[in-house]
């Protein structure tokens, strides 16, 4: 592995963490305190919601994709690549990550374990994952290009 390489391993896993703070404390936000606490009269609202540790993930997730996304971009690849594209790229990863990782999830809450231990597992198998997904899809050919695009634009 080449120094480059590693100093943005070590950055996206920095920014992971960050993202993984807010994702843990939104999850444990709505798992403690808002999910339980609900109470909605529509059946199915309700049976959508009795599956806690998968609405409490999604949510979670959402949240903590959208900060990452934001700053792997432009400080880790520090692409000027297409952002819509960029996250249409991410977007098909989680449209097959979020499904596969929430029925796990709740296959094994179901079976006793520990929401956190699941969580902590799922986050943990998202950072690699999606690391080498953007190193190598999203970003490919695209990596250090953000500060071409600013030098275009001063000329």
């Amino acid at each position: 592995m080449k120094k480059n390489d590693a100093l943005q391993a070590l950055k996206f896993a920095l920014f992971s963490a960050s993202a993984g703070i807010i994702q843990v404390v939104s999850f444990t936000l709505l798992n403690e305190l808002v999910l339980p606490n609900i109470n909605i009269q529509n059946e199915k609202i309700m049976a959508l919601l009795s599956a806690e540790y998968g609405v409490c993930y999604l949510i979670a997730l959402i949240l903590s994709v959208l900060w990452n996304f934001t700053f792997n971009r432009r400080f880790t690849f520090k692409s000027a690549a297409n952002i819509p594209v960029a996250m249409a790229k991410v977007f098909g990863f989680y449209l097959v990550f979020t499904p596969v990782s929430t029925w796990l999830g709740n296959t094994a809450t179901d079976k006793g374990i520990n929401e956190y231990i699941v969580l902590a597992v799922t986050m943990l198998s998202n950072m690699i994952l999606e690391y080498l997904f953007c190193k190598f899809v999203v970003y490919r050919n695209q990596e250090n290009t953000l500060g071409d695009k600013k030098e275009k634009a001063d000329k």
